[in-house]
């Protein structure tokens, strides 16, 4: 376990062998602290984490890092130069440790304590299917090896840095999912990991609004593979269907594995099969193995799941039973959740967040229930230039699948009227301003013989129209 010695070794150079506190765990929020923890005090636009410290002592912190002056009733060790001056004996927990930048701070111990560690990293990241990878990844790898993974969505500057201080001796394997906004970010959390996997999803529009282009953000996510030492410790999981991933190949000097559904890949599937809410059945290739499968996962999508977590056992030396058993797993479905109405209908709740890609999946596995249809679907947030591109796509599709059609919002009116213009019927399109009305509509006009998707990004508060209808145990 990662001890205040290391901390401090780590900022200043100076190895202080009777500081063998254990640090148990590290939080920016100080109602998340455990006893023993360190308390990250992160000065924010909004809240600064410095007004909470003794917040977090009282409820078991023994260490904050600091950046900002504080009262004299605070014990504060000075960190902010290298060879600093420690009293051990003039101090007693809690205390704080100051230094320049917290989360500069954050990041070089995390740095520090994984080059201490004797372990693989998998660093999975694209725009769409990163969480939902690493939980069945983990699921694999946990098969025959002690595995951590991101918990939530700790995959930032500050929560993959995180992760990796939760991590001891031993662990032999860690999957980090890492996000992305702009350019410059993934090689910074790769610099801080050190993966020896990296796994690229695929290359959408989500967070183009702040990347700029569907181009930086492939240059963004290519970080991941040009990080990655050369073969034979490097490996490289890159989507073949996806040519933006494709042409990575050429900026890694790890080994390459594509995945996908081209017999060009060296693990590719076909013969899909999405069978509702009781999975995907399908026929995994791999070399001269030909193996069918069926999961656990729901709607055809998530072919590429299986395929980006059966990849990551195999280059990290499982069995195929080993694979299977991790597949199989059914908890790892993180964001559509599948729930009944008051009046028996089926809701699909993916109000997690929305992008085009993610938009149409759901959609296709709207179209694989019985019943039906109905479409609730609200703006997609962050696109950027292909903002109208993007919500016209799910609009042409939603009028094919789709018996009934609700948006919300005023870039889903864009999805309205392009399912107009692809043939779906007016009066089978309702658009709303507000969630009030459509959760009116639902509780008034649906059956058991209905199923429902409700889904747009996070800032809608879709969630609410679930909660409203959900039959309560």
């Amino acid at each position: 376990m990662l001890t205040l010695a290391d901390a401090i070794e780590s900022l200043v150079n100076i190895r202080l062998e009777v500081l063998t506190q254990v640090i148990t765990d590290t939080a920016v929020d100080s109602r998340q602290v455990i006893p023993g923890g360190m308390f990250i005090a992160v000065p924010g636009d909004n809240v600064d984490g410095h007004n909470f410290i003794s917040d977090a002592f009282q409820r078991g912190a023994s260490f904050a890092l600091i950046q900002n002056d504080m009262p004299d009733t605070f014990q504060v060790i000075d960190l902010r130069q290298t060879g600093a001056q420690i009293d051990i004996d003039a101090f007693t927990l809690p205390v704080c440790l100051r230094v320049d930048n917290t989360i500069n701070a954050l990041q070089q111990i995390a740095r520090y304590w994984r080059r201490k560690l004797d372990l693989r990293v998998i660093g999975i990241t694209g725009s769409v299917g990163k969480s939902t990878t690493k939980e069945l990844a983990a699921e694999v790898l946990s098969q025959r090896y002690r595995t951590m993974k991101n918990p939530g969505n700790l995959n930032n500057e500050i929560g993959l840095p995180m992760t990796i201080l939760r991590l001891s001796h031993g662990y032999e394997r860690a999957v980090l999912e890492m996000g992305f906004y702009v350019p410059g970010e993934i090689a910074l959390l790769c610099d801080i990991a050190q993966p020896q996997v990296g796994v690229i999803t695929n290359i959408g529009t989500v967070h183009a609004e702040r990347a700029g282009s569907q181009e930086a953000i492939a240059i963004g996510k290519s970080e991941l593979a040009q990080s990655l030492p050369a073969d034979p410790e490097g490996i490289a999981i890159l989507n073949f269907d996806d040519p933006w991933v494709r042409k990575m190949e050429e900026k890694t000097q790890a080994k390459v594995f594509f995945y996908g559904l081209s017999p060009d890949a060296d693990l590719w599937a076909d013969e899909i099969e999405g069978l509702g809410l009781e999975g995907i059945r399908f026929r995994l290739h791999f070399r001269n193995e030909v193996l069918h499968v069926r999961v656990p996962l729901i709607g055809r999508h998530s072919v590429h799941t299986a395929l980006r977590a059966a990849a990551i056992g195999l280059v990290e030396g499982l069995t195929w039973q080993e694979i299977f058993d991790g597949l199989k797993q059914g908890h790892t479905q993180l964001r559509l959740v599948a729930v009944r109405s008051q009046t028996g209908a089926l809701l699909l709740d993916d109000t997690y967040n929305a992008s085009p890609e993610s938009m149409l999946a759901a959609l296709n596995l709207l179209s694989e229930l019985d019943g039906r249809k109905i479409a609730v679907l609200g703006d997609m947030l962050e696109l950027g230039q292909y903002e109208r591109q993007g919500h016209e796509m799910v609009g042409a599709r939603a009028s094919q699948l789709t018996d009934i059609l609700i948006t919300i919002g005023p870039r889903a009116h864009i999805i309205a009227q392009a399912a107009k213009k692809s043939g779906m019927n007016k009066s089978n399109i309702r658009e709303e301003e507000e969630l009030e009305p459509i959760t009116r509509w639902l509780q008034e006009n649906l059956t058991a013989r209905d199923a429902v998707l409700i889904k747009g990004s996070r800032g809608l508060h879709l969630d609410k129209i679930v909660s409203a209808l959900e039959k309560q145990a």
